[in-house]
């Protein structure tokens, strides 16, 4: 079965930074493109980036452009977010998602989703 384990997540203080690691078994995780979401307490499910299967094609929310960088290590089925200078705003679930595509065609259509990374960003 698809599995993808997040973790990373924690408490941060503003300007802070984290990495987030996701860690996927189940299906050939090179075949696929991944993405990072994210829900905001009290709000719907935001992208946030995503990353084809080779890791030659990255797009980002507008918002975290220049302050996130996603990345993979297929060789270990891990998909990665680095996040710096973090802000309140930043504080959400994060959940790493499967595409069913090497590439990502609708970055809203992911087949599958792990079980979320709390990250906090607060003074």
């Amino acid at each position: 079965e698809v599995q993808l384990v997040e973790s990373g997540g924690g408490l941060v203080q503003p300007g802070g930074s984290l990495t987030l690691s996701c860690k996927a078994s189940g299906f050939t995780f090179s075949n696929y493109a991944m993405s990072w979401v994210r829900q905001a307490p009290g709000k719907g499910i935001e992208w946030v980036s995503d990353i084809n299967n080779y890791g030659t094609s990255i797009n980002y929310l507008d918002s975290v452009k220049g302050r996130f960088t996603i990345s993979r290590d297929n060789a270990k089925n891990t998909l990665y977010l680095q996040m710096n200078n973090l802000k309140p705003e930043d504080t959400a679930v994060y959940y790493c998602a499967k595409y069913p595509w090497e590439y990502v065609k609708y970055k809203n259509d992911y087949d599958y989703w792990g079980q979320g990374t709390q990250v906090t960003v607060s003074s």
